[in-house]
């Protein structure tokens, strides 16, 4: 099993406006078949720091379920409302050890 972290750093302020959009996120990731989907606000740290985590059973599921996401018309829609508040990302993938 795989764990892969989609960390942003949002723009001051913009936690409010992308809990909102994170949400269908969540939802639309789960309607497209993403098994395990969270998303996590910082608490401390780095402020304003949203890390967007799924879980898959490769990385060839998540290969597969990473292009059934980035092209559906929905998903596009929804990271262009969140592409303005972020200030930068990275991925993170980690390999399960249970």
């Amino acid at each position: 099993m795989i764990v892969v972290r989609n960390v942003f750093r949002l723009k001051f302020g913009k936690s409010k406006e992308a809990r909102t959009h994170v949400k269908e996120a969540i939802a639309l990731n789960q309607k497209l078949g993403v098994k395990s989907v969270r998303a996590l606000f910082d608490v401390t740290g780095h402020s304003y720091t949203l890390v967007f985590e799924t879980s898959h059973d490769s990385l060839s599921d998540f290969e597969s379920k990473l292009q059934t996401v980035f092209g559906n018309k929905e998903w596009e829609a929804l990271y262009e409302k969140l592409k303005p508040l972020c200030e930068s990302g990275h991925r993170e993938i980690f390999s399960v050890v249970e």
